[in-house]
């Protein structure tokens, strides 16, 4: 289903704008006289996804080798809604989101970082880098969510 960074980077981009939709849409109903908790709910729901964006999108930039810079825009570009779509084009326009996962060592002296090796063991087990991914990403949502809402109340 992934085969290609661009495609799992696309879900995502496209699955945390819906969400904002989610939680402005919470917001708005909660303003309207709906119960808090649609927004309790709404907030969970993209902030579990927001958190999965930005992983995928450090995955993608390790992978694709985008500078510190790009990364550090492509996630940022989570918290202003729904950014990640014009993210996403201007990534894909730009080459930034083009090939595939890099599975194997190559010449490249790019290729001896000290992080490439894990990531390609990694990356030949996508179970096993799904299944750690959602972890951290459940273990720092729990976090947040103990912590409380930004602002506190």
């Amino acid at each position: 289903m992934f085969t290609e960074p661009s495609r799992l980077y696309r879900v995502l981009a496209i699955a945390e704008a819906i969400t904002w939709t989610i939680l402005i849409t919470a917001l708005v109903a909660r303003a309207a006289g709906a119960p808090g908790v649609v927004v309790t709910i709404g907030g969970g729901i993209h902030g579990f996804v927001f958190l999965a964006y930005g992983a995928t999108a450090i995955l993608v930039a390790l992978n694709n080798r985008w500078h510190a810079g790009v990364a550090v825009l492509a996630v940022a570009s989570a918290v202003v809604p729904y950014a990640t779509i014009p993210m996403e084009i201007w990534l894909h326009r730009t080459g930034r989101l083009a090939g595939a996962w890099r599975l194997e060592a190559t010449d490249d002296p790019r290729d001896r970082r000290w992080y490439d090796g894990l990531m390609r063991w990694f990356l030949r087990r996508p179970w096993v880098l799904g299944g750690l991914i959602a972890i951290a990403v459940v273990v720092l949502y729990v976090v947040l969510l103990l912590a409380g809402p930004p602002g506190g109340k």
